[in-house]
């Protein structure tokens, strides 16, 4: 049976624009299931929405948004169309704190319902929460810039949360932000790799090599 992968996520989207299994639902002013091509072979997933993204329904259009966009386009040469964008959680956690364990728990169904649609590639986890489900890592900075297996053969990619990124506006090779550049090479790289059909082990081997020649891990 052929599946209309647009149908599915729609789906899920209606699903999750009902769910009450958390606190969260009583804060909100809009669900952000989600949104992107569907057939990238890139998924890319954060924590949960900010304040921008509850307002609009759409993830990653505050400032981190902004400087992911560029950062996409800039850097890894993709532009923010051609991939999939999701978070951990759907709903906003009041004042952007980080989503408590049962928050997540209740959620991730519908990430996971996500993925099984999508079927991606890779996932690019974005930050330290989003990093911890899809790895069981602690430390983003020994764990970015490297890759992981999930489910289905699935692999995971670490790098910074963009928000994290406004923080630290340095440069200097060694700094938060130059790794980000050296991950969002790879990411470019990956990308027009999967795009052309390339066996994702041996494209996860040649960026391996590429971020450990560059310094970049």
């Amino acid at each position: 049976m052929i599946i209309n992968k647009n149908t599915e996520l729609e789906a899920i989207k209606k699903t999750i624009s009902k769910c009450e299994k958390c606190s969260l639902h009583l804060t909100r002013n809009n669900v952000v299931p989600g949104e992107g091509n569907v057939d990238s072979p890139l998924v890319f997933i954060g924590e949960g929405p900010g304040a921008d993204e509850d307002s609009s329904g759409r993830p990653f259009v505050g400032r981190a948004g902004k400087l992911l966009d560029k950062m996409l386009k800039d850097w890894a040469g993709i532009n923010r169309n051609d991939i999939y964008i999701s978070n951990i959680v759907k709903c906003r956690p009041p004042k952007n704190r980080v989503p408590t364990d049962d928050e997540m728990k209740s959620c991730i169904q519908y990430l996971e319902s996500q993925m099984l649609v999508i079927k991606p590639k890779v996932i690019v986890t974005l930050g330290a929460t989003s990093m911890s489900y899809f790895t069981n890592k602690k430390k983003i900075s020994e764990s970015r810039g490297k890759f992981y297996d999930w489910y289905g053969n699935i692999k995971t990619f670490v790098t910074f949360h963009p928000s994290y990124l406004l923080r630290n506006h340095s440069m200097e090779k060694g700094s938060p932000r130059w790794y980000s550049y050296m991950d969002m090479r790879a990411i470019g790289v990956m990308f027009r790799a999967l795009q052309k059909g390339k066996n994702i082990n041996e494209v996860v081997s040649a960026i391996n090599s590429r971020m450990k020649e560059s310094g970049g891990i």
